[in-house]
């Protein structure tokens, strides 16, 4: 199958350091070539694939300092694939709406994952008024604000199973990775690890719309022997920084449509004490892969009852439901799927009066049976 990896261009695919979305992309896009596809990608021209790589800019957006327009971009890109799109079986878009009025007039198969919330209320009139564009969500709890979209189902993320290993024995520390926002909940976390007598250790990028919630609510929290900030991490030294932890905090207050750390953290064995937001409840399995909590003072608790848990069985689970293997096989059902909605029917047979072998035959609509 020609198939078709449209990226956003915020980060390289993948990502140097943090990034959801292009990271997940890039193992979508790796694992498809590795099933004998025929994969192009489209992306930043740092990024690194075994598919053919279509640049649309020099570098990713969000490491340029010469980019002030990062739209503009985006809009070159697009011409890229359309362009091109001919060329392919089917093109998967990984950039929320920003090709929709395109797609809406172009006949190729399409299909789109939307990786982001979608609760926003300016977003239900776009997506009604692209009510046919094909949809994937990345958990249940993400599509239900849009329930009546053209959903063609739902693809869990999946990482390579070679990427982290299991880690049977730990360190004596939490850990938080992530963003520093207010809805990835750094100050629970914060308050988590205090409560519990633990050390926290945080690898966090702050982006440059959090800088004021970070100085202002953050950096003075930060000031504590139990407390240590690492900055934002990537690579190996992400897959040590997880594997190390008693357990990863991920005390959200969002509507999270995936959370990429929390498989992530089970793929090294580390289990996760989390908020029940958004998709936590369908990828965490509670009692499992860690503890499901409502509040700082039952996450605390948990912390005490992590002996009871099995790093083994987190990796299991991982094993089980969130490898990258798993997620293109999905990815390729709904491919299928798509293809097949968009082959035009076989015309009907058409039987002369009189004709035949003398067997009574149904009248179609619009003919007269006499």
């Amino acid at each position: 199958m020609k198939i078709a990896q449209v990226a956003p261009l915020y980060e390289s695919v993948p990502p140097q350091a943090y990034g959801g979305t292009e990271r997940v992309v890039s193992y979508l896009t790796e694992e498809l070539v590795r099933l004998g596809h025929d994969v192009t990608l489209f992306a930043s021209g740092d990024s690194v694939t075994s598919a053919r790589l279509v640049p649309a800019c020099p570098r990713s957006l969000r490491l340029d300092p010469g980019c002030i327009d990062q739209l503009a971009h985006h809009f070159v890109m697009l011409e890229q694939v359309f362009r091109d799109i001919s060329c392919f079986d089917i093109v998967h878009f990984h950039m929320d709406y920003l090709h929709f009025p395109l797609s809406k007039r172009q006949k190729e198969p399409q299909l789109t994952t939307l990786h982001g919330r979608l609760d926003l209320p300016d977003l239900g009139p776009l997506y009604r008024h692209y009510a046919d564009m094909p949809l994937v969500s990345i958990s249940n709890a993400q599509r239900r604000p849009l329930s009546w979209a053209n959903w063609q189902g739902t693809v869990y993320h999946g990482l390579p199973d070679d990427l982290f290993a299991l880690q049977a024995q730990p360190g004596d520390y939490l850990a938080f990775l992530g963003r520093i926002a207010p809805e990835k909940g750094i100050a629970e976390a914060i308050a988590i690890a205090k409560r519990a007598d633990m050390p926290l250790r945080i690898a966090a990028k702050i982006d440059a719309r959090d800088c004021k919630y970070y100085k202002e609510e953050i950096e003075g929290l930060l000031d504590h022997p139990l407390i240590e900030f690492m900055g934002e991490i990537g690579g190996r030294e992400k897959e040590e920084f997880l594997a190390g932890a008693r357990a990863l905090l991920f005390p959200i207050n969002w509507p999270e449509p995936f959370g990429l750390v929390m498989i992530e953290a089970m793929a090294c064995g580390t289990p996760i004490i989390a908020f029940p937001q958004g998709s936590v409840p369908e990828v965490m399995e509670d009692g499992v892969t860690g503890f499901v909590v409502d509040n700082v003072d039952q996450a605390a608790a948990a912390v005490g009852r992590l002996g009871q848990l099995d790093r083994r069985r987190c990796r299991q689970v991982f094993e089980q439901r969130f490898t990258d293997r798993r997620m293109a096989l999905d990815y390729l059902t709904i491919y299928r799927q798509i293809l097949e909605m968009s082959r035009p029917a076989a015309p009907a047979p058409v039987h002369r009066l009189g004709s035949g072998d003398g067997r009574a035959r149904k009248a179609r609509p619009g003919v007269v049976r006499t």
